[in-house]
C-alpha cells in the first residue's frame, strides 16, 4: 500500500509533494549559488541547472505519463539523479570551506527536518533564508534534498507498480477499444462485426 503523498492528485504535477519540495530546493539553491559563490564560478550554473532539472523533469514526466508510463518513470529517475548531483555540490561546499554539515541527531538538524516537513511553500524559504549564513542555508538545502529524495523514491515505486498492474498506453487503448466494441455489439465471428447474414450479407 503506497502513501498518497507519492501520487499525483487531479493529474496535476503541481499537487505532487515531490514537485513542491523540489521547487523549494530550486529557490533555495538559486539564492545560495548567486549569494555565496563568486561571479563567474561555473558551479553557480551547475547547481542551479541541477536544481532546475530536479524540478522540471518531475513536471515533464507527469505530463508525458499521460501517454508514456515508461517515459514518466525514466524522467523521474533523471530527476532523482539531478538532485543527488546537487547534494554533492552542497556537501563539497561545506567540506572544502571547513564548514559543518550538521549530524543527523544535531538539534539544528532535527529542528530543520521538522520545519521542512511542515512547509512546502517555496515563498516561506525565500523569506527565511535572507539573513542566514551559508552554512545554515546549505544544511537547509541538504535537508530538503533528502526529504525530496524520499518522496521521489516512493513515487518511482508507485509508478513501477502502476505500470506492472495496468501497462502503458497500448494496453490502455486496447482495453478501451475492446470495451467500446463490446458495448456496441461488435462481436461477430470471422470479421462479420455482429452482422449475422451469411457471406457478409446484412441479414437480408
Amino acid at each position: 500500500m503506497y502513501s498518497k503523498d507519492f501520487i499525483r492528485q487531479d493529474n496535476n504535477y503541481r499537487t505532487l509533494k515531490a514537485f513542491q519540495k523540489a521547487e523549494c530546493v530550486y529557490d533555495v539553491t538559486y539564492y545560495f549559488a548567486n549569494k555565496f559563490l563568486q561571479k563567474g564560478d561555473r558551479t553557480i550554473d551547475q547547481m542551479v541547472q541541477a536544481a532546475r532539472s530536479g524540478k522540471q523533469n518531475l513536471a515533464e514526466g507527469n505530463i508525458d505519463g499521460v501517454t508514456s508510463k515508461e517515459m514518466e518513470l525514466r524522467l523521474t529517475n533523471v530527476n532523482r539523479a539531478s538532485l543527488h548531483e546537487l547534494l554533492l555540490d552542497y556537501e563539497d561546499y561545506l567540506r572544502v570551506r571547513g564548514l559543518e554539515q550538521w549530524p543527523y541527531n544535531d538539534p539544528r538538524c532535527v529542528q530543520t527536518r521538522d520545519f521542512c516537513k511542515q512547509h512546502l511553500d517555496s515563498a516561506v524559504y525565500r523569506e527565511k533564508i535572507k539573513d542566514r549564513s551559508d552554512e545554515t542555508i546549505a544544511n537547509i538545502a541538504i535537508t530538503l534534498i533528502h526529504q525530496c529524495d524520499v518522496l521521489i523514491k516512493g513515487l518511482i515505486e508507485w509508478q513501477k507498480k502502476n505500470f506492472l498492474e495496468n501497462g502503458g498506453i497500448k494496453e490502455e487503448l486496447y482495453r478501451a477499444r475492446k470495451a467500446y466494441r463490446d458495448s456496441h455489439g461488435f462481436n461477430g465471428q470471422n470479421g462479420q462485426n455482429g452482422f449475422n447474414g451469411s457471406n457478409g450479407q446484412y441479414g437480408h
